[in-house]
């Protein structure tokens, strides 16, 4: 049975926003820790070397069953190009409302912003609050 790489880490999810880059970044990185905190309660844990993350669930690849392993609920990391959102579009609600959420593209598994000032912060809540209410073994 295969496992995913990212795996949750003791790095210091304050050392890693303050290090981003550019400060635009370490800005929203920061941003969305306390968006996520909010609507998550949750304390973030960082994911590998470059993903904030918030909870877990036991994730089975829809392509691969022999893939799984645990993920977090949300996450996010601040790169440099821009943004990604991990966990949005998970779900059928999220994919529906992720319209609404303003300017951004998708890649595989994750909604990709350049800056929070493109998006809704209120649908961003809405779609987190819905990623996190998915169960612990989804």
């Amino acid at each position: 049975m295969a496992e995913p790489s990212t795996k949750p880490t003791d790095a210091d999810v304050a050392d890693f926003l303050a290090a981003a880059t550019p400060a635009r970044r370490r800005e929203d990185g920061l941003a969305l820790a306390d968006i996520f905190a909010e609507v998550t309660g949750a304390e973030p844990v960082m994911w590998g070397p470059s993903m904030v993350g918030y909870g877990s669930y036991r994730y089975v690849s829809p392509v691969n069953p022999r893939t799984r392993g645990d993920w977090p609920k949300g996450a996010f990391s601040p790169r440099k190009a821009q943004l990604s959102l991990y966990g949005l579009k998970d779900l059928p609600e999220g994919a529906a409302l992720l319209p609404s959420l303003g300017t951004y593209t998708e890649g595989a598994g994750c909604v990709y912003v350049h800056k929070l000032d493109q998006i809704d912060l209120d649908v961003l809540r809405r779609l987190i609050a819905i990623t996190w209410a998915r169960g612990d073994d989804e």
